[in-house]
């Protein structure tokens, strides 16, 4: 049966003062979550959707984990409305979403926003997810090239995230299936580490083996490189094994269960081993 095999680090970075960023870490789902710059409680949008995301995934293990991920980010979007209809002080709270979930058999990868999945496979990277950014748009017209993308001042426009506000139609996320096989890697990361290492530096830096020390040296080289944002980055492996607990780590704003709008709808027991930064 495949399943993932890794960890995540996370940073507040260099400028910010306390970090928006969660994410999980587990043997069958693994996900990061930014909430949006500049927006009402980013870090209880971030966590609330880490939080309802991995235990509606792990409620449903063996299940398609297309239909399991769809599913689960509307259990998040409910969260987030309860959460600001509990405190309208959260009112336009919203967070980015970029996870990737296997029921053994089949790997399926759900995004909304801008942080991102890339996947290693026979020694090539590949970025999986599309940001949902105005420049992007712009890159598709053909109005920009990936390069001017990269450094344009508009870049961390987001024009889709899983906002905290009732627009009359729920945000869904890209949902799809992805081909993997035993022996690749995915990395998952936030727009703190992505814009700033190119795709060059990103590759190099997965080429290291140990999940471990490539997650905490890309998570280094960004704060090396500047560290304008909160920094977080999901290192997994695509092994085969037998079946195995499906609980795992939790990192950043998630860590603290006062940023989550309601714990017990979970009902999900998780490790708090602490990430190598935070």
């Amino acid at each position: 049966m495949l399943r993932f095999t890794g960890v995540g680090v996370t940073d507040v970075g260099l400028v910010r003062d306390h970090n928006e960023d969660s994410g999980f870490v587990g043997p069958y789902l693994a996900l990061v979550a930014d909430g949006v710059g500049g927006a009402a409680a980013g870090e209880i949008a971030s966590a609330t959707t880490t939080y309802a995301v991995s235990a509606a995934a792990l409620a449903h293990p063996g299940g398609d984990p297309r239909v399991v991920l769809a599913e689960a980010v509307a259990v998040a979007r409910r969260q987030l409305l309860d959460g600001v209809a509990m405190d309208m002080r959260r009112a336009g709270m919203a967070t980015t979403l970029t996870a990737v979930a296997t029921d053994g058999e089949r790997v399926a990868l759900a995004h909304v926003g801008d942080s991102r999945a890339y996947l290693v496979h026979e020694g090539h990277l590949v970025q999986l997810s599309t940001d949902h950014t105005y420049v992007q748009q712009l890159v598709e017209q053909g109005h920009l090239t990936p390069a001017q993308a990269r450094v344009h001042h508009w870049k961390n426009v987001v024009l889709r995230a899983l906002p905290g506000s009732d627009t009359g139609e729920i945000e869904a996320a890209d949902v799809l299936e992805l081909e993997v096989a035993p022996g690749d890697r995915l990395m998952l990361c936030s727009d703190g580490l992505s814009d700033l290492l190119d795709d060059e530096q990103i590759a190099e830096g997965l080429r290291v083996s140990d999940p471990q020390s490539a997650s905490a040296g890309l998570v280094s080289e960004a704060l090396e490189a500047g560290g304008v944002d909160n920094v977080t980055c999901v290192v997994i492996d695509v092994i085969e094994g037998p079946r195995v607990v499906g609980d795992g780590q939790l990192l950043g704003a998630v860590r603290d269960m006062a940023n989550v709008v309601d714990p017990a709808a979970g009902g999900m027991s998780m490790s708090l081993d602490p990430p190598i930064s935070s």
